[in-house]
């Protein structure tokens, strides 16, 4: 439960702020209004939750989840001086309904199709189960990123006790549940569905099976089992049994008291039949929002049993925790492409917001994604060298030797290092690291046209005349002078025959920038091996 001391300055231009944490957080405000005016108290904490279901392992899907909220969570707390929780709820008993693509030993899984996600062996072997292998995955990734959160379990949840009381509610008014179920079912689903699906006792399989009889009294459910044609009758409390997914979220949102949970796009109706039982319930449901769902290199919708996008671990690898928080406040409600051709950016733009953060005006700082990426407290950033430029230097120099290119750097920004900018050591690492499992298998260098030949010489010539210490504006003005001078048009061409002849690639950084960096001798060797093919060869 976290309380934080807000600034009455801060807290009055949040209020009207056009951030979307902001506009969330607004509401939540309102609701809590509201139960006032109503005659209620005002509650004693705001409750937010995330969901994971662990039938794969986490993705970023999973994290932007946590992040987004986390982001709106903060920005209620700049709103008012309730307390907050966030729970991150683990929906672990669910059954294992089929193999996902990216796992190991998968034999172990189709063996165990259909039962809880803890009761099925781990794969990897380091755990009681694939459930609580996946659960441990997706905690340490968030304790790593310094989240604030209680992680709980749906299985620990139902074997505890916790959910008794909301499996009897459900019992309770099963008939205004089923008329709500039904409605959004086929048929011949709907001749079948039952909200509870009890745990076989021999088999240990989640069934899915039309209940023969329903008993309030005992708080019990009577069923039989399609394959033996015997009958059974189990409690709907103390884990026996769970529910089916819908009516789960509504009864965990009735019994935790979920003031906002978001989802995605994917997922409205559900939320809309979720938000019916709640109230059949007794319960308000929680606020939220619906985020459009994040999409592979082909624009499918990622899927973590497919594993068709970006892992966690894999963007951590070429970028910063920071940059991946950048790419989840971005537009939520906008379909975006996850993939590696769009980490580059995310690195730059959020190293540009929080340079610029203390040059900006209250109204600004609080539109800007560093503030809601770090809740307040910017650090200090001093980023001489972007991570475009970083990996076009890789490119060029073939140095993937951190010390080297350093030593590009520390001519280029005198007085820089490892050790004063430790930001900028991290940029180098993932530099190599990106440019040795994308950018390198990808280069596809070419020969110049006569035309781009006759230019590249000048340019060689021109620079020579340069003084060697020129910044990159003086070596840019030379670079455009040429392109004009030979005719290009548009000019746009001009630099893509230099990073198509020069770095082998489509697209690079402002050329008089790269220069600068790489030193004016070692870009005119890189000009005459251009013009001679040994990069072709090479």
């Amino acid at each position: 439960m976290t309380k934080i001391s807000v600034d009455p300055t801060v807290r009055a231009e949040a209020m009207t702020s056009k951030a979307w944490p902001f506009v969330e957080a607004r509401k939540l405000l309102a609701r809590v209004e509201r139960k006032v005016k109503q005659g209620g108290e005002e509650p004693k904490e705001i409750i937010f939750e995330t969901g994971y279901g662990p039938s794969g392992l986490p993705h970023i899907g999973t994290f932007g989840e946590v992040s987004r909220t986390s982001m709106v969570r903060f920005a209620f707390e700049t709103l008012s001086d309730i307390p907050t929780r966030l729970i991150c709820f683990s929906d672990d008993m669910d059954g294992l309904r089929k193999v996902p693509d990216n796992v190991e030993n998968k034999k172990v899984l189709a063996d165990n199709l259909g039962k809880a996600l803890t009761n099925v062996p781990d794969p990897y072997g380091t755990h009681d189960s694939f459930g609580a292998h996946n659960n441990a995955r997706l905690q340490a990734f968030l304790d790593d990123f310094g989240f604030e959160y209680e992680f709980l379990s749906s299985t620990d949840c139902y074997k505890s006790g916790h959910f008794d009381a909301g499996l009897m509610r459900v019992l309770e008014t099963y008939d205004d549940v089923m008329k709500i179920m039904v409605a959004t079912l086929r048929q011949e689903r709907a001749g079948t569905y039952s909200p509870f699906l009890p745990i076989h006792p021999e088999t240990e399989i989640v069934m899915q099976v039309p209940m023969d009889e329903i008993n309030v009294k005992d708080g019990t459910i009577i069923w039989t089992d399609p394959d033996t044609k015997k009958q059974y009758e189990t409690s709907v409390k103390g884990g026996a049994c769970k529910l089916q997914w819908k009516p789960d979220w509504a009864m965990r949102w009735h019994v935790l008291g979920i003031d906002y949970e978001m989802a995605g796009k994917d997922l409205i109706d559900s939320v809309k039949v979720g938000n019916k039982v709640c109230r059949v319930l007794g319960s308000q449901p929680p606020e939220g929002f619906n985020y459009e769902l994040f999409l592979d290199e082909k624009g499918q919708k990622i899927s973590k049993s497919v594993g068709n996008g970006l892992t966690i671990d894999e963007w951590l690898r070429y970028a910063s925790p920071e940059s991946l928080q950048m790419f989840m406040y971005q537009k939520p409600m906008t379909a975006k492409r996850l993939y590696f051709d769009i980490i580059p950016k995310n690195v730059d733009e959020y190293f540009s917001h929080v340079s610029g953060f203390k040059r900006q005006d209250i109204k600004q700082q609080l539109n800007n994604p560093a503030w809601h990426i770090h809740k307040g407290e910017i650090p200090a950033s001093d980023m001489p060298v972007s991570f475009a430029l970083l990996l076009n230097l890789v490119s060029a120099s073939n140095a993937q030797d951190a010390e080297v290119l350093w030593g590009f750097i520390e001519r280029y920004a005198p007085g820089t290092s490892p050790q004063t900018h430790p930001d900028l050591d991290k940029m180098v690492g993932y530099a190599i690291n990106y440019f040795a499992d994308f950018v390198k298998p990808t280069k596809k260098f070419r020969a110049p046209t006569d035309q781009e030949r006759a230019a590249m010489e000048d340019l060689s010539k021109r620079l020579g005349e340069l003084d060697i210490d020129s910044d990159g504006e003086t070596i840019q003005t030379v670079v455009y002078a040429v392109g004009k001078d030979h005719g290009f048009e548009p000019l746009r061409s001009w630099f893509s025959a230099l990073y198509e002849v020069l770095l082998g690639q489509s697209q690079g950084p402002r050329f008089g920038s790269f220069t600068a960096l790489y030193g004016i001798k070692q870009t005119r060797d890189l000009i005459a091996k251009g013009l001679t093919g040994d990069l072709i060869e090479a």
